[in-house]
């Protein structure tokens, strides 16, 4: 078994965004794969070593403080220079510059993958600050992997580092999702009705809510939002006002409560807006629950999971026109609307499964050690 050591900011239980959960389907899956995977990520909670998330084994540093989106902890160095020791193979998540700091502070010598989640696209003016260790990092790694074509394409970081790139597309198992009950399909049909589009995702500044918000005003068409985040209460205050009656923002809810929503929801939209927005874990839910998909082209992996008119509908970013025409056409047209949501599905299973991410990451890890 190859003992390979993931090193994140942040991980479950604390947080379950999408890079949680990449991390959390690599190590989850990693043992039929010839893996034992561990990792380390920092907390609130304080330090910890041995935990069982699921079937694999955690640890936790001790987070100080956050600057700039960026978790610092004095003595994650000493942790994780004393775990990469005991590893075959470190894998990094990106981005997070403390990492950069703690890999070369802990004089890592063992072969190492960064899995490439983003660019830095927010923190311009720290950029420029950070751009010299960020490419002393990449450039000391053994292999940097993205999870779309489309994203190496359009990253000026990616393109300066291409001879060390490699695509591995996430993936995803459908086995840990639970099956909702009937009596929680029955309570979503009897809350928002036979046809209704979901959105799932954090809140955040580049998820394009306040368009979505703006392209089903004064429409008829009902739209569920679940997740929580920092532009709720924004987001809450907009919908207070004029024309959003059959608006329903859910916050966050368990998990067979979103396997009910996917299962039963009529299209999925997604209207993230900046390249923040990497991938889309959460499109490619929509996608492996058989759902016509509706995003923007920001050039990142959106577009590598939504092949425009073939899975569903691809719209200009902050376009909130062109994205209720979008959603109109599909709530007008169900044949459509079915017939995009089963080419997404079979596209899920030829691509994104999550077999395929854990083999292509495994025969990864024995090429480098």
């Amino acid at each position: 078994m190859i003992k390979v050591l993931h090193f994140f900011k942040t991980y479950c239980p604390d947080t379950m965004g999408g890079i949680e959960q990449v991390i959390f389907q690599l190590a989850q899956g990693g043992a039929a794969y010839g893996v034992a995977p561990e990792v380390l990520y920092l907390s609130p909670r304080g330090a910890a070593r041995g935990e069982t998330v699921g079937h694999h084994v955690a640890h936790r540093s001790k987070l100080d403080l956050h600057l700039a989106s960026t978790g610092l902890s004095w003595s994650a160095i000493g942790d994780f220079a004393e775990l990469a020791e005991q590893a075959d193979v470190v894998h990094y998540h990106f981005p997070w510059p403390f990492m950069d700091v703690a890999h070369f502070a802990a004089r890592v010598r063992k072969p190492s993958v960064v899995s490439y989640h983003s660019d830095v696209v927010k923190q311009r003016l720290l950029l420029k600050l950070y751009a010299p260790l960020m490419h002393r990092f990449l450039g000391s790694v053994d292999r940097i992997v993205a999870a779309s074509p489309n994203y190496v394409e359009t990253s000026p970081v990616l393109q300066r580092h291409c001879d060390r790139v490699s695509v591995i597309p996430y993936g995803l198992d459908r086995s840990t999702y639970p099956i909702p009950s009937a009596e929680r399909l029955d309570y979503w049909r009897g809350r928002l009705g036979e046809k209704f589009f979901l959105f799932v995702g954090a809140l955040r500044y580049y998820k394009g809510l306040n368009y979505l918000l703006e392209a089903v005003r004064g429409t008829d068409m009902t739209v569920a939002v679940v997740g929580t985040g920092l532009e709720e209460q924004k987001l809450q205050a907009q919908a207070q006002d004029s024309g959003f009656g059959k608006l329903h923002m859910l916050g966050g809810l368990p998990d067979e409560d979103k396997a009910a929503l996917l299962t039963l929801c009529h299209a999925f939209v997604f209207p993230s807006h900046l390249r923040s927005e990497a991938f889309g874990i959460s499109l490619l839910e929509g996608a492996m629950f058989g759902k016509a998909l509706i995003s923007c082209e920001i050039g990142t992996g959106t577009t590598f999971i939504n092949v425009a008119d073939e899975t569903g509908l691809v719209v200009p970013p902050r376009d909130h026109v062109a994205l209720r025409q979008a959603m109109l056409r599909l709530h007008h047209e169900p044949e459509l609307s079915a017939r995009m949501g089963e080419k997404a599905a079979q596209r899920f299973e030829r691509v994104f499964r999550a077999e395929s991410m854990l083999s292509a990451y495994g025969d990864l890890y024995r090429e480098l050690v």
